[in-house]
């Protein structure tokens, strides 16, 4: 049996569009919800980063890859700017920056063609074509999603847990009873 191949190319945008902006996003806005307002920009060792810096790191990141790398939109990015601030927005306000990127990001995924998937784009000096730059992101935002519930879990013991170990040797994912979708722009 052969697969369709504009029926994969949708799967895959579909669950790119997903994970982005439901499954990562929930597990970032729930650890946000937890951490008192102070360890936003902890850093836990001088050469690391605070979840405040992963945040920006991430909308930066997306929105150079999927806003302008593949949607075509102006690279305003300021890379380096992502991991030297020290303090600034508080988690609301970062995660409100963050599902304004996603929203873009999200509108571009869903504009695309199964075909576009193929075409090339140059990316931070990079050839790639739209379908790996959309893997990177996604990729490159569930390491950094790890890397926050890590550092939450690390500055704020206890308060974090997305499965619980059911008797069967299942997990059962605890952050699917408390989804936090992608909200949709203030008018």
């Amino acid at each position: 049996m052969s697969a369709d191949p504009s029926a994969l190319a949708a799967q895959f945008l579909e669950r790119a569009r997903y994970f982005l902006t439901v499954e990562y996003r929930t597990k970032i806005a729930l650890v946000l919800e937890q951490l008192p307002a102070e360890a936003i920009w902890a850093r836990p060792a001088p050469g690391s980063n605070a979840i405040g810096n992963l945040l920006l790191h991430l909308a930066g990141n997306i929105r150079q890859w999927i806003v302008a790398g593949v949607g075509g939109a102006t690279d305003v990015r300021q890379r380096s700017a992502e991991f030297t601030a020290r303090d600034g927005a508080s988690a609301p306000e970062l995660l409100a920056h963050l599902d304004a990127a996603l929203r873009d990001v999200d509108a571009v995924l869903a504009g695309l063609s199964p075909q576009s998937l193929l075409e090339s784009r140059r990316i931070q000096s990079r050839d790639v074509t739209v379908l790996a730059a959309i893997f990177h992101v996604v990729e490159h935002f569930g390491g950094h999603t790890g890397q926050i519930i890590l550092l939450a879990k690390i500055l704020a013991p206890g308060t974090v847990r997305f499965y619980e170990d059911e008797p069967t040797g299942q997990a059962k994912p605890l952050w699917q009873d408390a989804l936090r979708p992608l909200p949709p722009a203030a008018p």
